[in-house]
């Protein structure tokens, strides 16, 4: 141990500037035993810090390291578990108990000594040592009360002197002697026996010479002695005069007791009666309310805006005093009782009398709204209920209060305002509605005004027909798409009357006008509607103090759906407490509940316009969509936006079946077996649609869903062009694609149409193709003989007879090739090619002026065939001098004269 002691002296604490007194080896209790040290250590520098180190031996080398320090001012107790029995076991207190396993019962003890021993000379017996053996500790000597001569060391048992010493330097004089005692001995400190036997007698007459001092000074020493027992004589006559008075003021300290606790009583009571007073003046303060508002709750006036403020500030300061935070103990008292009983009376009494009011209000407000119908009757335009907000949001405050404190009246005041209201927004809508149908179908009721009380859907609906059925006809509309969907509600009108008592006015001009007012009017109603329902909405949210946009942390999150093609977006909140969602949830049921009746009346009036006109579908599904992205920027979540949105995927589905219905049609068309067929019906129409949806759907947000219609409708087109043009019997296929598709070709050229470029393209090669083919299959071969001779001619080429070689053939010389030619003389070329005139101007149809582009064509090949047969006589007949007995110029002459003679 004594080895370890001195290399922890060396490695660990010299470094750190202390002295190792005392080690222990230990390990810790109930543990894997893992031995480490405790080290007793002091400081070499002034003041003196005394600490318990933890040295431990590294897990890497043969080497200690610290671990940790407790300084011994920490701690507190020291357990050595059994002040008779020997165990190695103690305890350490410090911030937490810490026990230990010593090695050795002896280096238990003499640790804990040591540690004594720092506590008596360093701390002043601050720490407690509990079953420790008194043998252990043994009190030291106070180094203050002895006197150590200079040069001798005390000696302390155990070889602990180091650890009770207090280390003294050298003063100026100490320094100054021995270097004169060195100075004497030349500094000869090699001989350091001879040094030490010198310095042995200088003690020695030095020890004499005390000696001799004491001794000389007994005569002092004993008059000392006598002054010091006349001082203690003194002390006891003092003592005595100090007992005497003692006594005397025994009984001035008992009056002076009675007298602190007579104050102390009276302290307590004051103080107890300051928080009485503090305890008083919080109830009176806060639960005492106004004569002034008690009077305005029972009695304020709820018509006037002085009342109804007076009426609002009594209920708040009403709410005040029953919401006060009451100190433990209050509720207990029978006043308090009393003041809660009162105001809980008075909530009820306001709540009753202001609810009643409210109902009234609402009540008035249905009569008066009612009343001015008529004069909306003839007009598209809604009343307007601005007035009535505004005079109610007066008592918005109230209505708080009242949500507040008596929620139950609230929910009743909530449903009877959704009763009123749904009933007058529902006369108020349905009388909207029928102006805006009997405007759309130019009709009148003559003698009638509008209903103010609720009609069953059925009965407008039969009024609608009746009124429909009435003229006759829906609309002025002759598109053949329109024509073959009226038909089939037996209004099919004739296609031969173009003026239908109308003026000057086209059929044509009739759809324009049409579809124009319709638009219109569908526009009016969908921008009547959206600021009513935006009104009453936010109106609601103020009145009925609900939240209708989110106002405290969270996310909301817009998710898209898309339902038969129609994208509606739909919000979700997250992180949002639920009053709110719930709050916000209450707004669109009350909107759904009083305006029960716009959903149905607009999906009624969307399908009167689909059976006026289907193609109002797409007008209808432009404005739709334009107000359904207005709401969703708004409120993605509101009623507005939600319920249009569920008119526009029954907008969407109508175009849909106009589209199919168009489609349908064309699958169904007949032509006449005994006349041409020209353009197609459906071609036509698809040029009208296309014409109007262009118009329409200018810088549309619903874009994409007519560039889909456009390609099934094209697909449609030219499917069914093919299918006519193979059934026809009186016009040749090739007649009827050529024209079609040229219509087609010029119609997607006129208007540009960016998703129909490859069917553009497509249109314009069948075009060419068959007009190509229908030239080559219409002349055919207009010089029969001489074609056979020439084909004749080529075959044997073919055969591998030269061409200058082939006039040596019998068939093919130069007499019958002169007899062929004899046979075609210019006349008979003319007339041929005039016959021909007339064949294709039967084939062609006026409208799409096509006669003079194939005619054209049909010369081109006929100079073609003309200029093959004159290289075929300079190759076979060389030098023979035989010519055609027309030219080419003659050719073109037939040709012009032709065409201006018909």
């Amino acid at each position: 141990m004594t080895a370890i002691k001195h290399a922890l002296q060396r490695d660990i604490f010299t470094p750190n500037d202390e002295r190792l007194l005392s080690i222990v080896n230990v390990c810790k209790a109930g543990k894997k035993k893992r031995n480490c040290f405790l080290c007793a250590t002091v400081t070499t520098e002034r003041p003196v810090q005394v600490n318990v180190v933890k040295v431990k031996k590294s897990d890497k080398g043969d080497f200690y390291k610290r671990q940790t320090a407790w300084a011994l001012r920490d701690l507190a107790i020291v357990d050595a578990k059994d002040a008779v029995k020997e165990s190695p076991e103690f305890d350490l207190h410090f911030d937490k108990v810490y026990k230990w396993v010593a090695s050795s019962t002896v280096e238990k003890n003499t640790f804990i000594s040591c540690i004594w021993k720092l506590n008596q000379r360093y701390l002043r017996k601050k720490i407690d040592f509990i079953n420790v053996s008194s043998q252990l500790l043994e009190e030291l000597p106070k180094v203050a009360e002895e006197s150590v001569p200079s040069g001798e060391n005390q000696s302390v048992a155990g070889g602990d002197e180091e650890a009770v010493d207090e280390y003294q330097e050298l003063n100026a004089r100490e320094e100054q002697d021995i270097e004169i005692m060195m100075e004497g001995c030349e500094y000869a400190i090699a001989n350091a026996e001879a040094f030490a036997e010198k310095l042995s007698r200088e003690l020695q007459v030095l020890d004499g010479a005390n000696i001799q001092s004491i001794m000389a000074s007994e005569k002092q020493v004993n008059i000392l002695m006598k002054l010091l027992d006349e001082a203690l004589k003194e002390v006891d006559q003092i003592e005595l005069k100090l007992s005497s008075y003692e006594e005397m003021l025994q009984s001035v300290k008992e009056q002076m007791d009675q007298i602190s606790e007579s104050n102390h009583l009276i302290h307590l009571s004051n103080t107890n009666n300051v928080k009485l007073l503090s305890e008083i003046e919080f109830l009176v303060n806060h639960m005492d309310l106004a004569k002034g508002h008690i009077k305005a709750l029972q009695e304020g006036d709820l018509t006037s805006s002085r009342g109804i403020e007076a009426c609002t500030n009594a209920a708040d300061a009403l709410l005040q005093c029953m919401n006060v935070a009451l100190r433990p103990g209050h509720d207990m008292l029978h006043a308090v009782k009393q003041q809660q009983q009162r105001f809980s009376d008075l909530r009820e009494q306001f709540a009753r009398r202001l609810a009643s009011h409210l109902n009234s209000v609402f009540v008035q407000q249905g009569h008066d709204q009612s009343s001015t119908l008529a004069q909306h009757s003839a007009e598209l335009t809604l009343p307007n209920h601005h007035p009535f907000h505004r005079d109610l949001l007066r008592y918005a405050k109230l209505m708080e209060w009242l949500k507040n404190t008596d929620y139950g009246k609230y929910e009743g005041l909530t449903k009877n305002y959704m009763d009123y209201l749904s009933r007058l927004y529902e006369r108020e809508i349905k009388d909207f509605f029928e102006v805006a149908k009997i405007k759309m179908t130019g009709t009148t009721r003559e003698g009638k005004k509008f209903a103010t009380l609720p009609r069953k859907e059925s009965a407008v609906k039969q009024e609608t027909e009746s009124l429909h059925g009435s003229s006759g006809k829906l609309t002025g509309s002759t598109s053949s798409l329109n024509k073959l969907s009226v038909q089939s509600s037996g209004n099919r009108r004739s296609q031969s009357s173009s003026l239908l008592d109308m003026g000057n006015m086209s059929a044509s001009d009739l759809d324009v006008a049409d579809r124009t007012k319709f638009d219109k009017i569908f526009e009016q109603v969908l921008s009547e509607l959206e600021p009513l329902c935006l009104a009453e909405q936010d109106f609601i949210s103020k009145f009925f103090k609900l939240q209708q946009h989110q106002t405290t942390s969270g996310t909301t999150t817009n998710e898209v759906e898309e339902v038969d093609g129609v994208a509606l977006s739909r919000s979700y909140t997250s992180g949002v407490p639920q009053t709110v969602s719930s709050e916000k949830d209450m707004i669109r049921q009350m909107m759904t509940k009083i305006f029960r009746c716009i959903e149905p009346e607009l999906n009624n009036l969307i399908a009167l316009g689909d059976k006026i006109d289907s193609f109002n579908s797409l007008y209808m599904l432009v404005k739709m969509s334009h107000h359904v992205w207005t709401a969703q920027n708004v409120d993605p979540a509101s009623f507005l936006s939600t319920t249009l949105g569920n008119v526009l995927v029954t907008v969407k589905r109508n175009f849909d079946k106009c589209i199919s219905n168009q489609m349908k049609q064309m699958d169904e068309v007949k032509i006449s077996k005994k006349s041409k067929v020209g353009i197609l019906p459906f071609v036509a129409e698809f040029e009208e649609f296309a014409a109007l949806a262009e118009s329409i759907f200018k810088n549309a947000e619903r874009r994409g869903d007519l560039d889909k219609a456009y390609i099934k409708l094209i697909r449609a087109v030219f499917d069914s062009v093919e299918k006519v043009a193979n059934e026809s019997q009186k016009t040749p296929r090739d007649v009827v694609m050529m024209e079609n598709f040229h219509h087609i070709f010029a119609t997607l050229s006129r208007l540009k149409i960016s998703c129909l470029e490859a069917e553009k393209k497509e249109a314009k090669q069948k075009y060419t193709d068959h007009l190509q083919s229908y030239v080559i299959y219409s002349l055919g071969q207009p010089l029969e003989k001489l074609n056979h001779f020439f084909e004749g001619v080529e075959a044997r080429v073919a055969q591998g007879i030269r061409e200058e070689e082939v006039s040596y053939q019998l068939a093919f010389n130069k007499q019958e090739l002169r007899k062929v030619i004899k046979e075609y003389p210019g006349k008979e070329v003319k007339k041929g090619l005039d016959n021909l005139y007339k064949k294709v101007d039967k084939h062609l149809c006026e409208e799409e002026n096509l006669l003079q582009v194939v005619w054209h064509s049909m010369q081109d090949e006929f100079i073609r065939q003309y200029k093959h047969f004159e290289g075929l006589i300079a190759r076979c007949y060389p030098g023979s001098g035989i010519t055609m007995e027309f030219t080419i110029q003659d050719i073109l002459d037939y040709c012009s004269s032709i065409a201006q003679s018909h």
